[in-house]
């Protein structure tokens, strides 16, 4: 059930960050309103809540991990939402970089036999 909450949360993070970034960027750069920032800072502060319910309590390696998800979701964003066609380079990064989140996360943590 533990990793199946860890991917959850992810990819709630990764909704209202990306969601909330792509809000902003059409309030600056495509003149949607000031409601759109508005909305995209709303979600914004929803990641950093949403990140703080991952059950690692090392901040840094839930962030780090974050980050390959952050990659993968936002191509996906650019897929479905802007029409974006990524390349070949853009498939395997992402896939690199979820490898790489999933060991983080995933691996089983190794206790030193001098801290326990």
């Amino acid at each position: 059930m533990t990793t199946a909450r860890i991917v959850a949360l992810f990819v709630v993070a990764a909704l209202a960050e990306i969601g909330g970034a792509w809000l902003i960027w059409q309030a600056v750069r495509e003149n949607r309103g000031w409601w759109f920032a508005l909305l995209g800072i709303v979600a914004l502060g929803a990641y950093g809540f949403v990140a703080a319910f991952q059950p690692d309590a090392n901040f840094g390696r839930v962030l780090a991990a974050y980050g390959g998800v952050f990659i993968a979701g936002s191509l996906a964003w650019g897929i479905v939402v802007d029409g974006f066609r990524p390349t070949l380079w853009d498939y395997v990064g992402s896939a690199i970089a979820l490898v790489g989140a999933a060991i983080i996360i995933l691996a089983p943590v190794v206790v030193d036999a001098g801290e326990a």
